[in-house]
């Protein structure tokens, strides 16, 4: 989870470490500043865990650009997440939350009981609570963007259509199936769109925040960094 520190934050961290370190122990490194809020290596390697977990991918086969892609995703994180407190929406609720993890635990067949699905997020090295945590958070930032970008998307019936005909038929005749409907199948053709369309709105909002904040990152890997000792 990223962290707040305003004014000297290095103090602030160190009063907040119940045990001492001894001298020269690394107890974190920052490897990105998003305004007033720093992201650590922790968050970093977590963030890598998790993304390992939903994608059924193994943590260890991350490569340079993916890891390099987990570290924007925090920082797009936290310029959304900034964005909520100026934002009316409803928090998601424990039955969303508790669907999503159902969602993600039914990617591993060999995890859906209690006990196999514990120990598959000790393999990963996350807890249950971080899990939820992250889930909870990716679905509150999914609210506030379809309550900020939604209202401004229109996709007409020659959309539709083009779509239909450029698009849905010629798979469907690939694969075989009959021919389905244009009017059976518009809703679903209208919400793909819109996703589509909310995409790019998403990509160009994330850079107009980048563009009006202050983001300094490291170079090199989840193991570079400023150390906090």
């Amino acid at each position: 989870m990223n962290r707040t520190f305003p004014g000297s934050w290095v103090v602030l961290i160190l009063l907040a470490i119940a045990l001492p370190a001894k001298a020269g122990d690394v107890l974190d490194r920052i490897v990105a500043t998003v305004n007033s809020h720093i992201i650590l290596q922790s968050d970093w390697q977590d963030e890598m865990r998790y993304e390992a977990l939903v994608n059924g991918r193994s943590a260890d086969q991350f490569s340079a650009g993916d890891s390099k892609a987990a570290l924007d995703h925090l920082i797009d994180q936290e310029l959304l997440r900034e964005q909520m407190g100026s934002s009316g929406f409803t928090h998601a609720n424990d039955e969303q939350v508790g669907k999503r993890i159902q969602d993600i635990r039914k990617q591993h067949p060999d995890a859906q009981s209690d006990a196999a699905w514990l120990a598959l997020m000790g393999r990963y090295g996350l807890t249950a609570e971080e899990i939820r945590s992250r889930v909870a958070l990716q679905l509150d930032l999914e609210g506030l963007v379809d309550a900020r970008l939604r209202p401004n998307v229109s996709i007409d019936s020659k959309s539709i259509e083009s779509y239909y005909n450029q698009e849905l038929l010629p798979k469907l005749r690939q694969q075989g199936t009959e021919d389905t409907p244009l009017a059976q199948v518009t809703p679903q053709i209208k919400e793909l769109l819109t996703q589509q369309k909310m995409n790019q709105m998403l990509v160009a909002w994330l850079q107009d925040l980048r563009s009006g904040s202050e983001i300094r990152t490291t170079q090199g890997s989840p193991e570079a960094g400023v150390e906090l000792r």
